[in-house]
């Protein structure tokens, strides 16, 4: 009796396949990087958002004095002690809470986001009618000017 040496070989017999616990040294690696990446970006997120604190909170209380918007000299004295406290906040160097009158007017413009030489009438206007005893300037062009130099303000 001849023997086929072929037929004693067996089927080729595959390894189980792994399951998908533990994973692999590379996963570990991976997930590892990506749980830095998101506690990176959690902590830019928040310190911008502290950095920025003061802006959020000028913008509240420009809204608060928009609804109340009256001709009174009260009214503009309260408008430019906010952008000074906010101008105080992002320029402390400067030292813009010692400056009246021309001085601030021309610190306003020129820390002003845009349109300088257009809004040079309104800002004049609106330091101004903080001290005299009847306001000369127009409180919608004042809080438009405000939003707009509180628009271009960031840390």
């Amino acid at each position: 009796m001849e023997q086929d040496p072929l037929s004693q070989l067996r089927d080729i017999q595959l390894p189980e396949t792994g399951g998908f616990w533990p994973p692999a040294p590379g996963w570990w690696l991976l997930l590892v990087l990506v749980l830095i990446a998101l506690a990176a970006l959690f902590l830019m997120i928040r310190r911008h958002r502290r950095r920025n604190r003061w802006l959020r909170i000028a913008r509240r209380e420009l809204d608060l004095l928009a609804r109340s918007r009256t001709a009174a000299p009260e009214w503009f004295a309260r408008l430019n002690a906010l952008l000074k406290q906010c101008a105080r906040t992002r320029y402390p160097t400067e030292r813009p809470e010692a400056m009246s009158g021309d001085q601030w007017a021309d610190f306003l413009l020129k820390t002003s986001p845009k349109d300088r030489v257009a809004s040079r009438p309104t800002v004049e206007a609106m330091v101004t009618s903080s001290w005299q005893p009847t306001a000369s300037a127009d409180p919608d062009s004042a809080i438009a000017f405000a939003r707009a130099w509180l628009g271009g303000q960031s840390c």
